[in-house]
């Protein structure tokens, strides 16, 4: 039962993740893709920040700085360029083999080796993203692609390097959520300012969407997500990745007048299904490891992260 809680919980940030495409296209102002993603990290994290008033220690600072780059400063500016420059949802197909991404990392940096199934889950959920979201043809670019290919693949490693580093003694999920968006938006602001110079205009309509997004979806979210990675195994987590474009295709059927065909409804369910098989087939493992002295400890993750 709590770990279903908990899986319950996780899969609430890929869902509110979901709903960013409408929120941005219906009340942000266009063309601002970097801007966006500054006010989305940068806010919550100082938010965040003033919340815990915890700061790091030690060597928690720069794996602070890699986390919130990998999963924030990085993985947001590509995700932007792959979705600006290719066609049809062909970066949320990309984003859709992240979990195969985590089972190989899993398997260097955690030592979980990845079952037949699990793979093959990860396929049928890159399958049935690809049968929802894409649509027509169109060319290919390469930035594009390359684009997507790192974002996927930076977030991936976010997600792994979580699990492995877990959080330090006294320190809980909330205030590692705003390290890393702190550390993510500092480095999205130079790139934002240089590439698409002063902040625009904003009016109401843009003050709400930039609030909802920097506060539900990446300050919740992300607390939620990383709380996720603590309690969960790496590829379990990621599983719950394709629940976001499934849910941008529900929030365009619903609030912006979009239809499904069979073929998208066959996606879904595949997807969804996948979804669920992710959660049954990868649980925690315990892990064991030396510590200076040589005395050996082992923790069962199912109970807590592994912190160091």
């Amino acid at each position: 039962m709590r770990r279903s809680v908990t899986v319950l919980l996780t899969a609430l940030a890929p869902v509110s993740w979901g709903t960013t495409y409408a929120v941005t296209t219906e009340l942000l102002p266009p063309g601002r893709p970097l801007f966006t993603a500054l006010l989305r990290a940068l806010p919550a994290g100082l938010v965040l920040l003033a919340v815990t008033r915890v700061l790091p220690r030690g060597g928690w600072w720069w794996r602070s700085a890699a986390l919130g780059a990998l999963n924030i400063g990085a993985f947001f500016p590509l995700l932007f360029v792959s979705a600006y420059r290719l066609p049809g949802g062909m970066a949320a197909v990309v984003g859709s083999v992240q979990p195969l991404f985590v089972v190989g990392l899993s398997a260097l940096l955690l030592g979980q080796r990845p079952a037949p199934r699990t793979l093959v889950t990860g396929v049928v959920a890159a399958f049935g993203v690809s049968l929802v979201v894409l649509q027509g043809t169109g060319t290919l670019d390469a930035v594009g692609v390359l684009a997507a290919v790192a974002a996927t693949a930076s977030m991936a490693a976010g997600t792994v390097l979580t699990k492995r580093w877990g959080r330090p003694d006294g320190v809980g999920p909330l205030a590692l959520t705003g390290w890393q968006l702190s550390a993510g938006g500092l480095l999205i602001a130079p790139v934002a300012f240089l590439t698409e110079g002063t902040p625009p205009a904003l009016d109401g309509r843009a003050v709400a969407g930039y609030g909802y997004l920097a506060l539900a979806n990446t300050a919740v979210a992300y607390w939620l997500w990383f709380r996720g990675i603590g309690r969960l195994s790496a590829p379990q987590v990621a599983f719950l990745g394709p629940l976001s474009p499934l849910t941008a295709a529900v929030v365009g059927w619903a609030a912006l007048g979009q239809t499904f065909t069979p073929v998208q409804m066959t996606g879904m369910a595949l997807a969804f299904g996948a979804a669920l098989a992710g959660q049954r087939g990868n649980r925690p493992e315990s892990f064991s490891f030396s510590e200076k002295n040589g005395r050996k400890l082992s923790m069962d993750l199912t109970d807590g992260p592994l912190r160091r």
